[in-house]
């Protein structure tokens, strides 16, 4: 596991060029609005947005949705769509966690896609979802199940290798969630060691 922290700034431009990396963000959307009852009065978070993919997924099912993401290029990108597409209920905010920013807000639904394993301390940021959650507000998390180091070409940046999903849904339960759950939410077919590999990808749902 790489100890420094990926420069995401330099891949926004291109990030939605990768057609797995589209097909993954709508796999986790479609997992979402399967497995939860998004209202359309619901205020929604979603932690390390990067370009919009999975925000703008949800955007037309809810009141508003505020996408955080700590590489400013990623949220030019959003920028630039929510303005070509006239949207009013998206909202972009920067925020780094390692430079001490914190979350606030308060919102009916967290979520976040791919991004749990950039992250050096997980259970600091599990408690603040908890704190920024209305109460019997949800928190789903979609990430890999444990992969060796496989998944990424680099792992610059990379904190986990994956998760195992009871570790995982101990630590939601330890920054006060409840009624925590995971379901497959989607997979990923990567060629590794000149084979095809299966990768999983969970979505995590605790209740405040």
């Amino acid at each position: 596991m790489d100890s420094g922290k990926r420069n995401f700034d330099q891949d926004a431009a291109r990030w939605d060029l990768n057609p797995a990396r589209v097909k993954l963000a709508s796999e986790i959307g479609s997992a979402i609005l399967r497995e939860i009852s998004l209202l359309p009065d619901s205020d929604v978070l979603d932690f390390g947005c990067g370009t919009g993919l999975l925000t703008l997924m949800l955007q037309p099912h809810v009141r508003s949705i505020t996408g955080v993401d700590s590489s400013q290029g990623m949220l030019d990108i959003l920028n630039r769509k929510i303005s070509e597409r006239n949207l009013t209920n998206v909202i972009t905010r920067y925020a780094d966690l390692d430079q001490g920013d914190v979350l606030s807000g308060a919102f009916h639904l967290a979520i976040s896609g791919m991004t749990l394993h950039h992250i050096r301390d997980v259970g600091p940021l599990l408690k603040q979802f908890h704190h920024i959650l209305n109460p019997s507000g949800l928190l789903c998390i979609a990430d890999l199940d444990e992969e060796g180091g496989r998944f990424h070409t680099s792992n610059e940046g990379v904190f986990h290798f994956g998760f195992d999903r009871q570790k995982l849904a101990r630590q939601f339960e330890e920054a006060g969630f409840q009624n925590v759950r995971a379901v497959q939410a989607a997979s990923v077919e990567k060629p590794i060691a000149g084979g095809m590999h299966t990768f999983n990808v969970f979505l995590m749902i605790g209740t405040k």
